[in-house]
């Protein structure tokens, strides 16, 4: 996971409330044993329809989800996250998320932005009236910026989440930062007592 401080770039407008995580990502797909190819599952379902708003050329290379509220509801799949993802996405904006989905994304950098209804309403309109409006999401600052309407507004983001976005810390990462310790403490461990077996070959795993 790369440190997160900033996103600039234009947005998907997906005017859907409650996209539960079978519809961002059909079960058939976590059959999948790896953790990359997602995007071609990204919304498969409705993507069959020519007419949905993933399958517009003018969005192609949208960094950004617009969406309503109650995105990422339902099941408790990380894979819904690593679609998105691996399609591109790097951000979704709704007024509201499914906890589980939440947190989710923020362990893989992903970075949910809850804005009120109207803002929202306010950047999905003008969106779909430009698919090249410019949106900035300063994860440093906690802000939200379109400068085509003049809007900037802030977003909650917890200390810890914050943190662990700008650093590019996932749980391996976080768990990595006490990969002294944990030596440390293998080491100190009586012989009778179970412990990580030929430490020399584990270690190097610890420190990258």
């Amino acid at each position: 996971m790369q440190p997160i401080k900033e996103i600039k770039g234009t947005a998907l407008p997906l005017d859907r409330s409650d996209v539960d995580t079978d519809q961002i990502i059909p079960s058939e797909w976590l059959k999948k044993v790896e953790r990359t190819g997602f995007g071609e599952g990204l919304f498969e379902e409705w993507r069959e329809d020519p007419n949905f708003v993933l399958n517009n050329p003018a969005y192609k290379n949208s960094r950004i989800i617009v969406a309503g509220p109650n995105f990422g509801t339902g099941s408790s799949r990380e894979h819904a996250v690593w679609a998105l993802t691996d399609y591109g996405f790097e951000a979704v904006i709704s007024p509201r998320f499914g906890d589980i989905f939440r947190n989710n994304s923020t362990k893989s950098g992903l970075v949910p932005v809850v804005l009120s209804q109207a803002d929202v309403d306010a950047i999905m309109a003008e969106v779909k009236k430009n698919a090249a409006t410019e949106i900035i999401i300063d994860v440093v600052g906690r802000k939200v910026k379109v400068p085509a309407i003049g809007l900037e507004t802030s977003f909650p983001m917890d200390d810890f989440t914050h943190f662990r976005l700008l650093e590019g810390l996932d749980d391996i990462g976080l768990t990595l930062r006490y990969a002294e310790d944990i030596k440390n403490y293998e080491f100190s461990r009586a012989a009778w007592l179970p412990t990580v077996s030929n430490w020399t070959a584990v270690e190097p795993k610890f420190r990258n």
